[in-house]
């Protein structure tokens, strides 16, 4: 592996991808519905948030650094990564982060 020096934010982004886990979806055609689909209840819906790091240069290198339930904590998660993203070099963010990442969430996704 090739040492690079430079700020994290030159080599990694960070994006914030909502994940609907429901296994309970409705594709049936309605002839009474023409623009609007129909509002369906799906109960305990679930959805997870991925806080994700992507290589600037292979956009198909994906790390995710965190899953959450909650839309709030993934944000808060995010707004902290994205400070150290700023200020760390790439090594730092890359031993903070990316090393820190689960082993099966990181590779290319």
């Amino acid at each position: 592996m090739v040492r690079m020096i430079g700020n994290a934010d030159e080599f990694w982004r960070l994006r914030l991808t909502r994940v609907d886990t429901t296994e309970n979806l409705d594709f049936e055609w309605h002839d009474d519905i023409l623009y609007r689909k129909p509002r369906v209840d799906y109960g305990d819906e679930v959805e997870l948030w991925h806080v994700e790091a992507v290589r600037v240069d292979d956009a198909d290198t994906v790390v995710r650094l965190a899953t959450c339930a909650d839309p709030d904590e993934a944000r808060s998660f995010l707004a902290a990564a994205e400070e150290d993203l700023a200020e760390m070099t790439k090594s730092e963010f890359e031993e903070a982060y990316i090393d820190a990442a689960e082993p099966g969430d990181t590779g290319v996704e």
